[in-house]
């Protein structure tokens, strides 16, 4: 009996240890914002639901708030930025921001807060819990919060009258099986942020077109986008059908609801035109899809929404389900260097749309993070070959089935090369990457790489050769479904490299280790 009891006893650990293996924290949002296009800022309160399903109990919480990043040149992302000299047009000219009037309340009582010790990431907040949070328990968090927006320079502010509202809210830090991820707001180097739902109530004065993460809840707006949209689409060449509020003057407010995804971003000017059109997935779901471009002639966002449908469709086919209602696209200002930026179900593009080709690929690129960065929610500051690196092995397929394409080499690809079917000019294009210089190893964080060219090189280029090499061995049929087996096992959670390693060993039969040690790898694979 003794015995029969310390198995069970064995048996019930072992499986109790297998249930806490994985686990990831749950929030909930409710936010109220309100733009003030004149003052360029904006005023705020949310309410946060934070349930801790880790095994530990919780003293604090670590609240990033990203607007302080800009808010005087002592910060780690201006202190990022005078050291980069690739980066150094970013501060040609610039206005500051911040975020103020915190009064962060714990299930309704004044909580006290503490500064982070390093006087650069003043950005980054302890939130101190009167009560220690349990595991399994849940606290509600509220504050007012009012953002002094930057000009756009990183990420988020205002240029040329269009808003990008981004990384704008106080949110908890990641906390998972490796601690607390605290870490500042960086230029180089982006997310790792906790799955949440979102109900966001925007205001904004009534001539503004808004795009936001999730899906529009107001009626009537929604209808008139999908109206104003549909006739864009069906008369591209034609001069656009814009945007007319039913009120000319006040606000309106604007309500947005989403689940399961890791932030929330939003963009308003009164100058967007917008596209919209619906796509099919093989399951046969349909998703809306919407592109807001600027108002200009001769211009290849007319056939922007064609783009994001197709970078969907493919995406989804090569790697899983898009799982989101909505795919949205939406025209940058042209001051900014970046390409784009990715939030979950919307995408800002910054970059010149000189050739349909070179815009395909960005909006692609850019779409192919809700898979990378969102549906698969890696710590892009730790590891960021595994969203930037494997989007892009992505990307080089999409350029090269459509266009046989690619965006490194661009005009530079001979026209005997153009030529090859679509397997061989592959070859050919990462046999020619395969010669540029990569010094640096691919699993280095983000704020450990001293440029931005070193940063690229090796998260992007590096990494999608490494991924050919891996292909060229197995076969394409063999890696699609590896990437399948990963998406379907790591999808709504936060994988690390050695999750990927595994699905990949699990679906091909093989051991990785050697090939998984050359992401340390200096240099050539060879």
């Amino acid at each position: 009996m003794k015995k029969c009891l310390t198995l069970l006893l064995i048996f019930f650990s072992s499986f109790v240890f297998a249930q806490e293996k994985y686990w990831q924290q749950q929030v909930r949002y409710n936010i109220d914002v309100a733009l003030n296009d004149q003052e360029k800022s904006l005023k705020g309160f949310e309410k946060i639901v934070y349930k801790n399903n880790s095994p530990s109990t919780l003293n604090f919480i670590w609240f990033h708030i990203w607007p302080n990043a800009y808010k005087n040149e002592n910060t780690a992302l201006f202190h990022q930025l005078k050291n980069d000299t690739t980066r150094a047009e970013k501060l040609e000219k610039y206005t500051y921001g911040s975020i103020e009037g915190l009064n962060f309340k714990i299930n309704g009582r004044v909580a006290a807060t503490e500064a982070h010790p390093n006087p650069q990431y003043i950005d980054v907040i302890k939130v101190k819990l009167a009560t220690p949070l349990k595991s399994g328990d849940s606290v509600t968090i509220t504050t007012d919060f009012k953002v002094k927006l930057p000009s756009y320079f990183s990420r988020s502010g205002f240029a040329d009258g269009e808003f990008m509202i981004c990384q704008w809210y106080p949110k908890p830090a990641v906390f998972d099986k490796n601690g607390w991820h605290e870490f500042p707001y960086l230029d180089m180097g982006e997310f790792y942020s906790d799955y949440a739902s979102f109900n966001v109530n925007i205001t904004v004065p009534s001539s503004y077109v808004v795009g936001a993460t999730g899906v529009l809840q107001n009626a009537d707006e929604l209808a008139m986008y999908k109206s104003l949209g549909a006739k864009n689409v069906a008369n591209r060449d034609a001069k656009p059908v814009l945007y007319t509020p039913k009120i000319k003057t006040g606000v309106k407010k604007l309500n947005y609801k989403i689940n399961n995804v890791p932030d929330f971003a939003w963009f308003a000017d009164k100058d967007f035109v917008i596209q919209y059109d619906t796509l099919k997935l093989e399951s046969g779901r349909v998703i809306d899809a919407f592109t807001y471009y600027h108002n200009k002639d001769s211009t290849l966002w007319n056939y922007s929404v064609d783009y994001a449908k197709d970078a969907v469709k493919r995406y989804s086919k090569w790697i899983g389900e898009y799982e989101y209602p909505v795919v949205q696209v939406v025209e940058g200002p042209k001051n900014n260097s970046s390409g784009g930026m990715e939030y979950p179900t919307i995408t800002l593009i910054t970059s010149p749309d000189a050739k349909k080709e070179s815009l395909d690929a960005v909006i692609a690129h850019e779409v192919g993070h809700n898979w990378f960065m969102s549906m698969l929610g890696s710590n892009e500051r730790q590891h960021a070959w595994q969203d930037e690196g494997l989007n892009t092995y992505f990307q080089f397929r999409y350029e090269a089935e459509k266009y046989r394409s690619n965006s490194i080499f661009g005009d530079a690809i001979p026209i005997e090369v153009q030529a090859l079917p679509v397997k061989d000019f592959l070859a050919s294009i990462y046999g020619a990457l395969s010669g540029i210089p990569m010094k640096s190893a691919i699993d280095i964080p983000s704020d450990k790489f001293t440029t931005s060219d070193e940063y690229s090189t090796a998260s992007y280029l590096k990494t999608a050769l490494w991924l050919y090499v891996l292909e060229d061995g197995v076969g394409r049929e063999k890696m699609d479904n590896a990437f399948k087996l990963y998406f379907n096992k790591w999808k709504g959670k936060h994988p690390q490299p050695g999750d990927l390693k595994a699905a990949f060993e699990e679906s091909l039969g093989i051991n990785l280790d050697r090939y998984f040690d050359l992401l340390n790898k200096e240099g050539k694979f060879e």
